[in-house]
C-alpha cells in the first residue's frame, strides 16, 4: 500500500532523508521510529504531497504520487505533527467540509461524523467553534477528519500529541480495528512504548537513513546483550557518534 523507492530530500546541502526505500503493505500497522531530527516528518510531508522529494518514487494504494497526486491523496487520511484547523468552523462544520474535498455524499459524511464524534467523545463540544478548543479537542478534531472518508493508508505523525491517556487509548483501539480490515497505518513517533504496542513492523530512522527495520523480535536479534530492551537498541543505534577525541580521553 505505501511502496518508497530511493527517496531522497536535501534542504540545500542538508541531506535530510537519505535514498530511503520502503515497502508497507495492506493492513499492516508500522511504526516509523526515530530520534528527533532524524527525517521522520519530512519523509510524511513528501508522501502526503505537501513537500517535493528531490529524488525518488512513491506509491501509495499502487498510484504513482508524482504522476497523480490528487487520486493517491484521495487513498490517504493523514493527521499532521500539529493540528490545524478553520477557528470560525466548528468540528462537525469542519468534517462536513473535509468530507466534500474527499467528494462524499452528503449522508455518509453525516453518518461517518456521527459516529466518530460519538466514539471520541465530542459530542458535548463539537458544535462549539474551534477558537475555543483546547489542544487535546484540536487533535480529536483532525484524527475524526483523517478517519472520516476510511481511508485505505492513515498516516499520523505524533498521533498521541495532546491527548489524555483515555483519548490516546480510543485512537490506539479504532487504528488497530482499521487495520483488521485492510487498512494501513503508517505511525511516526519517537515514543518506543507506542510503536512496541502496535506496530507489525518497526522501521528506525536516524539522519535520513533506514538503519534497522523488521517486527519486534526481529529488532531485537539485533541486541549485543541479552538484557537489551527495545529502547536501549533504539538508543545504541541512533547515538550520536563522539569525536575521536573524547574517546581516546
Amino acid at each position: 500500500m505505501i511502496t518508497i523507492r530511493n527517496l531522497t530530500k536535501k534542504f540545500g546541502e542538508k541531506l535530510a532523508v537519505d535514498h530511503l526505500n520502503l515497502e508497507v503493505t495492506r493492513g499492516e500497522f508500522f511504526g516509523f521510529l526515530g530520534p528527533n531530527g532524524a527525517g521522520k516528518t519530512t519523509t510524511i510531508r513528501m508522501l502526503v504531497g505537501l513537500s517535493q522529494p528531490t529524488q525518488g518514487e512513491m506509491e501509495i494504494a499502487g498510484i504513482d504520487l508524482k504522476k497523480e497526486p490528487v487520486k493517491a491523496k484521495l487513498k490517504i487520511g493523514y493527521v499532521p505533527d500539529s493540528p490545524y484547523l478553520y477557528d470560525k468552523l466548528s468540528a462537525r462544520e469542519f468534517l462536513k467540509f473535509i468530507g466534500g474535498l474527499y467528494h462524499m455524499q452528503r449522508r455518509e459524511i453525516e453518518r461517518e461524523a456521527d459516529f466518530l464524534l460519538d466514539y471520541f467523545e465530542m459530542t458535548s463540544w463539537c458544535d462549539q467553534k474551534a477558537e475555543g478548543y483546547s489542544h487535546g479537542m484540536r487533535q480529536k478534531t483532525v484524527v475524526t477528519a483523517a478517519l472520516l472518508h476510511n481511508p485505505e493508508v492513515i498516516i499520523i505523525d505524533e498521533p498521541l500529541t495532546g491527548l489524555d491517556p483515555h483519548s490516546g487509548r480510543l485512537l490506539k483501539n479504532i487504528l488497530k480495528e482499521r487495520t483488521k480490515s485492510g487498512t494501513t497505518v503508517f505511525v511516526s513517533t519517537h515514543i518506543l512504548g507506542i510503536a512496541e504496542e502496535l506496530s507489525d513492523r518497526i522501521g528506525i530512522l536516524n539522519e535520513g537513513r533506514l538503519i534497522a527495520c523488521g517486527t519486534v523480535r526481529e529488532l531485537m536479534g539485533m541486541a549485543v546483550a541479552q538484557e537489551e530492551n527495545l529502547e536501549g537498541l533504539f538508543l545504541r543505534l541512533t547515538r550520536p557518534q563522539r569525536p575521536e577525541s573524547v574517546l581516546s580521553t
